[in-house]
Parts: C-alpha cells; sequence; structure tokens
C-alpha cells in the first residue's frame, strides 16, 4: 500500500463551497473539535496557508503546520474498514455503470454511499473516529493544529473521493485492481452452467446480475485506461 503526499494548499479567503460529501466530513470534524473556539482557529490555520504537504495513507494522515516561528508535526488515523467492508465496497462500485467513471472524475454518487450504508458499511466517518496527535503543547485532542489538518482534508476530499476511500483503507490502485480482479471472474465454467439449469432462480438473478455489473465495471475501466493513454 501506496501513501500518496498531497501538494500544500496555497492561502485562501473565506471558506470553501464544498460538495456534500467534503460537507459530511466537516461536519465529523465539528463533532471532534472540543469548542467553537477551537475549531475557529484551526479553520484559519488552514486557510493560512499554514498546513505544510499532507500524506495519506491508508487508515492516517501526516503534515507538518507553520505556527508563527514554530512547526508542529500533526498525526492522525481514520479506522480502516474491515476486509469484509472493503469487498462489500468494491463489488458495489461495480454494481452500477457509471460509478468508478464518477469517483475517477471527482465524483462521489450518493447513490452509491447510500448502498454502501444500507449493507451495513460506514464510509464517511464521524467525529469520534478521527484521531489526531501533535507534536505542540496543547492539552486539547484535537489541537487547533490538527483541526487545521482536519479541515484541509475535507478539502482534498471534496477534489478527490478517492483520499475518503484511503483513509478507509482502499489506496485507488488497490480498488482499480479489485475492479480488475472481479471482471477476470467473468468466464462461466461447466459446473456453474450445470448449476444453472437446476438452481434456485433467485440465486441464478443474483449471478447474471454480479456478471453484468462486472462486466460494465471492466469496460469503463478499459475506457478509462484508454482515456489516459491517449492524453
Amino acid at each position: 500500500m501506496t501513501a500518496i503526499t498531497h501538494p500544500r494548499v496555497a492561502p485562501r479567503r473565506g471558506g470553501v463551497g464544498g460538495t456534500w460529501w467534503s460537507k459530511a466530513f466537516l461536519r465529523a470534524v465539528e463533532e471532534a473539535a472540543f469548542s467553537t473556539a477551537e475549531l475557529k482557529l484551526g479553520r484559519a490555520h488552514a486557510r493560512s496557508g499554514g498546513v505544510g504537504a499532507i500524506t495519506v495513507g491508508e487508515g492516517t494522515f501526516v503534515a507538518a503546520v507553520f505556527d508563527r516561528d514554530d512547526v508542529f508535526t500533526v498525526t492522525g488515523t481514520v479506522p480502516v474498514l474491515p476486509a469484509d467492508d472493503q469487498s462489500v465496497l468494491v463489488e458495489l462500485i461495480a454494481a452500477e455503470a457509471g460509478r468508478i467513471g464518477a469517483l475517477m472524475a471527482g465524483d462521489l454518487p450518493h447513490p452509491l454511499v447510500e448502498s454502501v450504508e444500507e449493507a451495513g458499511v460506514e464510509l464517511l466517518p464521524y467525529g469520534g473516529e478521527l484521531g489526531s496527535a501533535c507534536t505542540c503543547e496543547g492539552w486539547l485532542d484535537p489541537c487547533p493544529h490538527a483541526l487545521a489538518v482536519l479541515t484541509q482534508l475535507a478539502w482534498l476530499i471534496q477534489r478527490d473521493p478517492f483520499v475518503l476511500i484511503q483513509l478507509r483503507g482502499l489506496g485507488r490502485d488497490e480498488v482499480l485492481a479489485r475492479l480488475h480482479a472481479l471482471s477476470r471472474t467473468l468466464p462461466r465454467t461447466a459446473s456453474t452452467a450445470e448449476d444453472q439449469e437446476s438452481g434456485d432462480p433467485d440465486e441464478i438473478d443474483d449471478l447474471a446480475i454480479a456478471e453484468e455489473a462486472a462486466l460494465r465495471a471492466a469496460r469503463e475501466l478499459t475506457l478509462l485506461k484508454a482515456s489516459g493513454e491517449r492524453a
């Protein structure tokens, strides 16, 4: 698994409009904050450009925060989804045409997240799941420096939902690899054909739906790869 370092964000004025999923992440940041005053200070740090490049790994993040003449290091965690939940997420991405293309284009389809939640998997974290530590002497957890990094994480997630998915344990390459592996399971064996002839109709329908979904995902991956090569 490979961590990805996102470049430092330049100073900006005011807030960021945001997408529905980045706003959901920001609500989790608000839930994690000790008080409104600390949250406002963290947002001010984020807008000032005081947060350095953020490195995001599977379930982890780290960044330096420049505060006047001092530099502090913020590290944090987001719970990684269990293996079974990761599989469910990938299968649901493949289950409907356009979902992987939307993710690659920087969109997080609301129906996808709803389907994931209906399957018992929480993709968007809540405040208590956002762990952090800072080298400053502040006693609050999260401190304003950590809140600044978490705020900028929401900005990264706004542009690229794969940042959120990576925080949950699945990097972009891992998702694409699993979708590709799913598509390779399509060819039916003789025993599968026999099972379909004598099997339960509901099971046959489920198999057909799964195969159709994987075929769509495979076609989208092929088109995305071809588009990238032309670029």
